[in-house]
């Protein structure tokens, strides 16, 4: 979308709430902002307003005095309260001078009356936003962290997490192990109209096949063995929220095309059930996998992968954007200190170096680890680069166990797989049958737990 010249006014990106009753009324604003190159949300009544303005940033709204649940002005009291610099334009009926007159009384910026000529709207609200000061809720818990850096790549990609939220369409969050895409998913959830509904998220790589299809759809009483009551499926607890499938790539063929029915009709049956539900929530996947790749050799549905990626996002290494380690490194030891009560760590300059320095093959997953256990074990309150933990060239090469503990639960499951594989004479195939899960899954946690094969 291209920015506008129109009246003088540079419109770049500019957030309408427009607020009517008439959803007749409703199409016609947002065809006139949208043609005038305005992002436009909609609400019918009071209530979705309210909630719109909880989860979206805004410039101006637009707003009928005549509203089913609360008029024009008890709305506009609630509006001014939650953000008083928001600018509002009422409509108004037609040759209604009293209202008129109550509006710019109340604190309207301007009123129009019904009907309107859509070009007398687009001025009014170009010279209201020459006035005004941009209106910015107070930002979501998640945009507080320094997670976007100042990396030209994370500064781009958080606009576009902005941009997206807003749009009620699929995603594809692409990038490696420990990159954050769950931290995004979660943003895009905590921007979105969906906010105060459920975020869901489904493990896709660590769930067994055999129990993936009734944690995701749920079953009814009696249809297989264990099934000794109703059980309601992630999907259906995710109505009206978000749904996020981590690991996507991962599923079977089976569980593709249940997942790529669902996406096409929103429509669910339980295990056993002969009732379709119907379910309405946004999707958000993600994956560590080239799945591009996975469709060329027939392991992923090509269908399937473009239902999901309406919008992509790529969230790039962190050796790719060592500029950003630096606020990492203060805001997980600030983080981790008051978390536990102790006093503030000093970080010493060589430390931020030494930290900057390394690879970081588990991006900010571990970096956010290594830095709790050197602030664990930092002596007298100063964290010097001796105190950060960083395997050797050999180490990080080697096929040594992952975890200094010998009860850790990774390494147990690593150790059960590599059994598998022995018992199976390294067939991978065979051995995720033995364990219960898809080959796909194993494949997985080969490379997840660096188990090299002979």
């Amino acid at each position: 979308m291209k920015p506008s010249q129109k009246n003088g006014f540079k419109n770049i990106l500019k957030t309408v709430l427009v607020v009517d009753d008439d959803l007749h009324i409703l199409e016609v604003i947002e065809a006139r902002l949208i043609a005038s190159d305005f992002s436009v949300i909609k609400a019918s009544n009071a209530e979705k307003a309210l909630k719109e303005l909880k989860c979206h940033e805004f410039d101006l709204m637009i707003c009928d005095v005549k509203l089913p649940d609360l008029n024009g002005f008890q709305l506009f009291k609630k509006v001014r309260a939650m953000h008083e610099g928001l600018p509002v334009i009422f409509l108004t009926a037609f040759g209604s001078i009293p209202d008129a007159v109550r509006a710019m009384k109340a604190g309207a910026v301007e009123y129009l009356t019904k009907p309107f000529d859509g070009r007398e709207l687009v001025h009014k609200i170009n010279e209201t936003l020459k006035r005004a000061k941009t209106f910015h809720p107070k930002p979501a818990t998640l945009s507080q962290t320094p997670y976007f850096g100042k990396s030209p790549a994370m500064k781009e990609l958080h606009e576009m997490v902005q941009r997206v939220a807003a749009i009620d369409v699929n995603v594809l969050i692409l990038g490696e192990s420990g990159v954050g895409k769950e931290v995004i998913a979660h943003m895009l959830h905590d921007l979105s109209s969906r906010c105060e509904k459920s975020f869901i998220t489904v493990d896709c790589g660590s769930t067994p096949a055999g129990l993936l299809e009734s944690e995701l759809f749920g079953h009814v009483k009696g249809s297989f063995t264990h099934a000794i009551r109703d059980k309601k499926g992630l999907i259906e607890m995710a109505d009206k929220g978000t749904l996020f499938l981590d690991e996507i790539g991962n599923v079977s063929s089976e569980m593709q095309m249940r997942l790529l029915r669902f996406l096409e009709d929103h429509k669910i049956r339980r295990i056993g059930d002969v009732h379709e539900i119907s379910v309405d929530c946004r999707v958000v996947a993600a994956t560590n996998t080239n799945l591009l790749e996975d469709i060329r050799s027939g392991e992923f549905r090509e269908d399937l992968y473009y239902r999901l990626r309406v919008v992509t996002l790529n969230i790039p290494p962190l050796r790719e954007r060592p500029e950003d380690i630096p606020g990492f490194v203060k805001y997980f030891v600030e983080t981790f200190c008051s978390s536990k009560g102790i006093p503030l760590v000093e970080i010493l300059p060589d430390t931020v170096r030494t930290i900057c320095d390394y690879p970081w093959p588990g991006n900010v997953r571990e970096l956010r680890n290594t830095l709790e256990a050197a602030v664990a074990l930092c002596p007298d309150g100063v964290l010097r680069p001796k105190d950060i933990r960083l395997p050797s060239a050999s180490e990080m090469d080697s096929d040594e166990e992952l975890s200094e503990s010998p009860f850790s639960l990774e390494e147990s499951e690593r150790q059960t797989i590599i059994r598998a594989l022995k018992e199976t004479g390294g067939v991978q195939k065979s051995a995720a049958e033995l364990l219960g899960i898809s080959r796909r899954a194993i494949h997985y946690k080969i490379k997840k737990y660096g188990i090299k094969l002979s």
